[in-house]
Protein backbone atom coordinates (compact mmCIF):
# COMPACT_ATOMS: atom_id res chain seq x y z
CA UNK A 1 0.00 0.00 0.00
CA UNK A 2 1.31 3.25 -0.99
CA UNK A 3 1.79 5.46 1.87
CA UNK A 4 -0.11 8.98 1.16
CA UNK A 5 1.66 12.35 0.87
CA UNK A 6 1.17 14.81 3.75
CA UNK A 7 -0.58 17.68 2.87
CA UNK A 8 -0.41 21.36 4.34
CA UNK A 9 -1.99 24.77 2.80
CA UNK A 10 -0.75 27.95 2.78
CA UNK A 11 -1.68 31.35 1.95
CA UNK A 12 0.64 33.55 -0.44
CA UNK A 13 1.40 36.82 1.18
CA UNK A 14 2.16 40.38 0.12
CA UNK A 15 5.56 40.71 -2.28
CA UNK A 16 4.31 36.69 -3.15
CA UNK A 17 5.59 35.35 0.01
CA UNK A 18 4.25 31.33 0.68
CA UNK A 19 4.60 30.04 4.44
CA UNK A 20 6.59 26.48 4.17
CA UNK A 21 4.81 24.43 7.30
CA UNK A 22 7.31 24.24 10.34
CA UNK A 23 7.33 20.05 9.55
CA UNK A 24 8.83 20.48 6.00
CA UNK A 25 11.29 23.22 7.15
CA UNK A 26 12.94 21.01 9.85
CA UNK A 27 12.61 17.99 7.48
CA UNK A 28 14.69 19.45 5.03
CA UNK A 29 16.50 22.03 7.26
CA UNK A 30 15.11 25.32 5.90
CA UNK A 31 15.56 27.83 8.02
CA UNK A 32 15.50 32.21 7.69
CA UNK A 33 17.86 32.94 5.20
CA UNK A 34 17.72 29.18 3.52
CA UNK A 35 18.38 29.97 -0.29
CA UNK A 36 15.42 27.97 -2.06
CA UNK A 37 15.06 27.17 -5.67
CA UNK A 38 11.50 27.89 -7.32
CA UNK A 39 10.94 25.37 -10.26
CA UNK A 40 8.28 25.18 -12.85
CA UNK A 41 7.50 21.29 -13.19
CA UNK A 42 4.50 22.47 -15.93
CA UNK A 43 1.66 21.36 -13.30
CA UNK A 44 3.21 23.33 -10.25
CA UNK A 45 6.04 24.63 -8.77
CA UNK A 46 8.31 22.96 -7.30
CA UNK A 47 10.60 24.57 -4.04
CA UNK A 48 13.53 23.07 -2.73
CA UNK A 49 16.62 24.16 -0.70
CA UNK A 50 19.60 25.91 -2.81
CA UNK A 51 23.27 25.28 -3.15
CA UNK A 52 25.18 28.06 -3.18
CA UNK A 53 28.86 27.67 -4.11
CA UNK A 54 31.47 31.04 -3.77
CA UNK A 55 33.34 31.67 -6.47
CA UNK A 56 36.44 32.61 -6.76
CA UNK A 57 37.40 35.96 -7.53
CA UNK A 58 41.39 36.84 -8.67
CA UNK A 59 42.80 39.46 -8.32
CA UNK A 60 45.78 41.01 -10.97
CA UNK A 61 48.44 39.71 -8.78
CA UNK A 62 47.26 36.06 -8.81
CA UNK A 63 46.52 36.06 -12.54
CA UNK A 64 50.18 37.22 -13.19
CA UNK A 65 51.30 34.54 -10.84
CA UNK A 66 49.00 32.06 -13.06
CA UNK A 67 50.52 33.27 -16.21
CA UNK A 68 54.52 34.37 -15.37
CA UNK A 69 53.92 30.02 -13.60
CA UNK A 70 52.31 28.33 -16.43
CA UNK A 71 54.72 29.51 -19.10
CA UNK A 72 56.34 26.76 -20.81
CA UNK A 73 59.60 28.14 -21.85
CA UNK A 74 61.83 31.41 -21.50
CA UNK A 75 60.01 32.87 -25.20
CA UNK A 76 56.61 32.44 -23.78
CA UNK A 77 57.96 33.85 -20.64
CA UNK A 78 59.34 37.11 -22.06
CA UNK A 79 55.93 37.43 -23.95
CA UNK A 80 54.13 36.95 -20.53
CA UNK A 81 56.44 39.43 -18.90
CA UNK A 82 55.52 42.06 -20.65
CA UNK A 83 51.55 41.43 -20.56
CA UNK A 84 52.14 41.49 -16.86
CA UNK A 85 54.17 44.86 -17.20
CA UNK A 86 51.05 46.04 -19.29
CA UNK A 87 48.64 44.85 -16.37
CA UNK A 88 50.81 47.73 -14.22
CA UNK A 89 52.54 44.98 -12.32
CA UNK A 90 56.52 44.46 -11.45
CA UNK A 91 57.20 40.79 -12.70
CA UNK A 92 59.68 40.63 -10.26
CA UNK A 93 57.47 41.16 -7.47
CA UNK A 94 55.11 38.63 -7.77
CA UNK A 95 56.21 35.45 -6.51
CA UNK A 96 56.45 32.60 -9.39
CA UNK A 97 58.37 29.74 -10.89
CA UNK A 98 60.75 30.59 -14.30
CA UNK A 99 60.65 27.98 -17.18
CA UNK A 100 63.73 25.95 -17.43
Amino acid sequence: MRKQKERDISRVGKRGTVVIPAKLRKRFGIEEGTLVIAEDRGDGILIRPAVAMPIEIYTKERIAEFLLTNSMDMEEYAEVVEEVKAMGLDPETIPHRKPE
